[in-house]
This record gives C-alpha cells, sequence and structure tokens, in this order.
C-alpha cells in the first residue's frame, strides 16, 4: 500500500495510468511482467497439479514457458511500435475504428473475467487454509476482502503502483520458491531422482508417466493437446501481458524485457517441478485432496511440512501478494480497455479530456470490474486454479491471437475479417466452454449437480482457435471492404522501425 500511495503521485496524465508513464527500464519491466505471469495459477495450481497427477502436472509448467517464445518473436516489438495504450489501437490503425476497438474490448473483459476467477479461487482456497476456514460462506467473505483491496490498489496506484507491487511481489515468490525447492532437495542430499522416487514410493509410480491425468481415454489425450495448444498460443493475446509493453520507453526495451521475463519465468517454472514432487514426497496427493484448499494447497501443505508455520506463513504471505499483484494487473487492463476503447473512442470519438474524462471512467470500470470477480470467484471457488487459467488462455488464443497476427501480417485483413474472428472466436470458446464437462456433469465440475455437457473436451483450444483464424480468413475473403493499402504500409514500416510510435526510438 505503501509503494502503491507513493507512485500515485506521479499519475497525472492518461499515459501515467495506463502506462506508466513509459517510464521502466526493459529488465524492470521484464520483472514485472514475470510478476504479472506467475499468478496463483503458477504458484498454487501447478505445484497441486504435479504433486496430485506427477508428469501430466508438469506440461502446464512447460506450455506457460514455451508460450513466451510466441510473445517474442511474434508479438512483443510490432505491438509496441504500433500501439499506444490497448490492444485495440493496434487493430484500429488500419481498419474502421468504432467497431474494432468495441470488439477488441469485449474480447479483452472476456479474457480479464476468466483469469480473475482462478486468482479469487486461489486466494479462498489459501486464506481458507491458513486461516483453517473449511465453510464456503466464511471463503466468500475472504474472496469478497481480496476483491475489495484490489479496487483500492488500481484507484490509487494506476498502472505505474501495479507495476511496483508486481516487481516486489515477482522478487519475493521467485526467492520464496528458491528457499523451498533447495530446502527439500537438501532433504534428499540434492539428489533429483531421490526426490523422484520417494514421491513414486508415497503416490505410486504412475506420478512419473505420462497419463496420470491425461491419458486414460481418446478423450483425455484429446484434452491434453487442446490445453497444450491454449497455453503455447495464449500468452500472446493475454490482454494484460501485452499492455505490460507499453510501459517501455522504446522496441529495444521491448525485447529486453521479454528475455527477461522469460530467464525468471523459466527459472521458477524448474522450482515447481521439486515443489510439485516435494509435496507429493513429503505431504502425499490423499492429504493434499482433503485440505481446505484441495489441490491448491500443495505448496502450503509443503511449506508447512518443512519448515513449520513460520514458513507457511511467508508463503502463504507470498502466494496471498501474488493473487493481489495479478488481480490488479488484470483489473487496470480491463478498465483502461473500456476507458481508452470504448468511452473515449466509441462513445466520444476521440474527444476527451485525459485526465478527468478518461482517467475517471476507468476507475469507475475497475470499481465494477472488481464487484464482478467477488461474484464470480466465489462460484468458481475449489477448483484447480491452473484449470481455470488454461480457460483464459483459450479465451485469448481464440478471440485475440488471430486477429493481431492478421492485422500484423496480412495485407488483404480487413474490418470484417477482424470483427469475425473477434466475436465467432469470442461465441464459440464460451458456448463449449459453459457445455464443457469443466462446467457440469461431474463432481470436478463447477457446478456438479447439474449435466449439461454436450462438449467431450474440457478445454476448447482444439476446436476454437482453428475456428477462430478461418473465421478471420472467410470474414476478409467474403468482404466487398477494400484493403487500405497505404495504411498497411504504414503500419508495416512502424511497427518493424518504430518510426512515430509513442516515445519511440528508430534504429
Amino acid at each position: 500500500m505503501v509503494v502503491v500511495f507513493r507512485a500515485s503521485r506521479n499519475t497525472k496524465t492518461a499515459a501515467d495510468y495506463y502506462a506508466g508513464g513509459r517510464a521502466f527500464t526493459g529488465p524492470q519491466n521484464g520483472i514485472a511482467i514475470a510478476g504479472d505471469y506467475l499468478s496463483a495459477a503458477s504458484f498454487l495450481g501447478i505445484a497441486g497439479a504435479i504433486a496430485v497427477y506427477g508428469y501430466d502436472g508438469f506440461l502446464y509448467s512447460i506450455g506457460f514457458l514455451v508460450a513466451w517464445l510466441v510473445a517474442l518473436l511474434l508479438v512483443a516489438e510490432l505491438l509496441r511500435n504500433t500501439g499506444k495504450y490497448t490492444m485495440g489501437d493496434v487493430l484500429s490503425f488500419r481498419m474502421k475504428e468504432r467497431p474494432v476497438r468495441t470488439a477488441a474490448s469485449l474480447s479483452t473483459l472476456a479474457v480479464t473475467f476468466f483469469y480473475l476467477l482462478a486468482q479469487m479461487a486461489g486466494a479462498g482456497g489459501l486464506v481458507a487454509l491458513l486461516l483453517g476456514i473449511s465453510s464456503k460462506t466464511g471463503q466468500a467473505v475472504v474472496i469478497a476482502v481480496v476483491g475489495a483491496l484490489m479496487i483500492v490498489y488500481v484507484l490509487v496506484g494506476g498502472m505505474k503502483g501495479t507495476t511496483w507491487v508486481q516487481i516486489i511481489k515477482a522478487a519475493l515468490l521467485i526467492a520464496g520458491a528458491f528457499v523451498m525447492t533447495v530446502w527439500v532437495l537438501g532433504m534428499y542430499g540434492f539428489n533429483l531422482s531421490g526426490l523422484l522416487g520417494h514421491a513414486a514410493d508415497v503416490a505410486g509410480p504412475s506420478v512419473l508417466d505420462p497419463g496420470a491425468q491425461y491419458g486414460k481415454t481418446g478423450t483425455s489425450k484429446l484434452d491434453f493437446i487442446s490445453l497444450g495448444i491454449a497455453l503455447v498460443l495464449g500468452t500472446a493475446g493475454l490482454p494484460h501481458v501485452l499492455m505490460r509493453f507499453y510501459t517501455v520507453p522504446t522496441a529495444k526495451e521491448a525485447r529486453r524485457s521479454v528475455v527477461w521475463a522469460i530467464w525468471l519465468i523459466g527459472l521458477f517454472y524448474l522450482f515447481t517441478l521439486v515443489l510439485g514432487y516435494g509435496a507429493g514426497a513429503l505431504v502425499g496427493p490423499d492429504v493434499i485432496k482433503e485440505a481446505p484448499g484441495g489441490v491448491n494447497s500443495a505448496a502450503p501443505l509443503l511449506a508447512l511440512e518443512i519448515g513449520g508455520p513460520l514458513l507457511l506463513g511467508f508463503i502463504a504471505a507470498v502466494a496471498f501478494a501474488t493473487i493481489l499483484a495479478v488481480v490488479a494487473g488484470l483489473t487496470i487492463t480491463a478498465s483502461a480497455s473500456f476507458a481508452h476503447d470504448i468511452y473515449a473512442n466509441v462513445i466520444k470519438k476521440g474527444k476527451v479530456d485525459d485526465k478527468n474524462g478518461e482517467v475517471k471512467v476507468a476507475r469507475i470500470t475497475a470499481v465494477v470490474i472488481g464487484i464482478v470477480s467477488i461474484f464470480g470467484g466465489i462460484a468458481a471457488n475449489g477448483q484447480n486454479v491452473a484449470f481455470l487459467v488454461a480457460l483464459a488462455f483459450a479465451v485469448a488464443a481464440s478471440a485475440n491471437l488471430p486477429t493481431l497476427l492478421y492485422s500484423l501480417f496480412w495485407k488483404r485483413f480487413n474490418t470484417n475479417g477482424a470483427l469475425w474472428s473477434i466475436y465467432g472466436g469470442l461465441a464459440i470458446t464460451i458456448v463449449l466452454i459453459v457445455f464443457s464437462p469443466a462446467v457440469s456433469g461431474n463432481k470436478e465440475a463447477m457446478f456438479p449437480a447439474l449435466d449439461f455437457a454436450l462438449f467431450p473436451l474440457k478445454n476448447p483450444g482444439l476446436v476454437s482457435i482453428p475456428l477462430s483464424f478461418l473465421l478471420g480468413y472467410i470474414g476478409t475473403v467474403v468482404s466487398k471492404d477494400k484493403t487500405n493499402e497505404e495504411k498497411y504500409a504504414e503500419m508495416e514500416v512502424r511497427s518493424l522501425t518504430g518510426a512515430g510510435a509513442e516515445k519511440a526510438v528508430s534504429h
């Protein structure tokens, strides 16, 4: 809170509120990206998935990490050079502004909502474990408190405050995971195979083999492929990650920030392997499943097992800071998208006071999003947070990524194609999620008492992502809109050189 209040003193313009005044260096932004990306899913969900399912749980770590190569090679620098604050800036550069901005904003809000569900569910499970709250009502109160804190962060600090919170939290999280990793390995004489062998003795040899979670049937194998595609392609379409590239002054710094993020995130995911198998060996999958937070309790229970209440308190505090920081980043992205794209450019047609008009609307939007996410988090409480985040990745990869790539690389792409791929991708993904086994039809679903699971896969990425690319292509080809070749040429030069970009340096 102190950091947020200090940062808020310099928040004077929309550029300060949305992009931190573009004052962050590549390494600072890289650490902040790692802070944004290493969410409750990375820490609590993945460690839990590895502890219970072993090899199959580690696939989340691999998917999340490999995804950064797509972001680095295809999106980071080009996006930084072309846009100003949001994804809508890039898409509207050479297309009809109002319909495209509206679509981009709606898809941003949808991705943010799914991502927020995961963080809120993680908060409920974590504090339930720490305070021994087993009742759903008590956990609902916890989720409401987290939501209220998050709203205060965003209202006061803007992007600058949020970024500093991310940097501090990333340092704490990586340091905490490092200490636990060394501690666990030290118990086995720094012999990883000794740890894996003990985990196999406790949980059964299946934890070292593929297939414990995704391999019993043909459908579950398809589910694994679907999950992998969603994770790898989703990162490059996540609005809160894309928005981070606008907080640096040059395209060169945008590239540096992604390289820093890859190193930090890769290191952390290696730690999750030890933490997950360590929890499986020392705590046991059955104890983890029965804990108040379910699968998400693996890392805190491991901390309690090896370091007692003191280490549990520290790790729980780090996990709590993780959740607060990530939800603040998500909320500012969603509120910026609504205020900048829909309010300032669609409703007011660009005639809006930079400070009082747009930023005021962004703050009101943040409050509304916070309240909606509190109710959503209460409904999703008890779900594996890594799995919930995978749904957000599926929405991002379906609604955002095809449109971004077509816009940056395909000369013929037009407004009609953009609208088809965003709205089509969004609609297909959400419909498939609603009718999937993730929502109903089994005891692990969000609504276990109901059964309307008509679609067999838990993650829709395998179907929704190719369909979204196809819709973007068909929408463009059948449209009578003429491509603005001058605008495309201008966008190409700008995206590759940075000439004409906000506060950019051309090389």
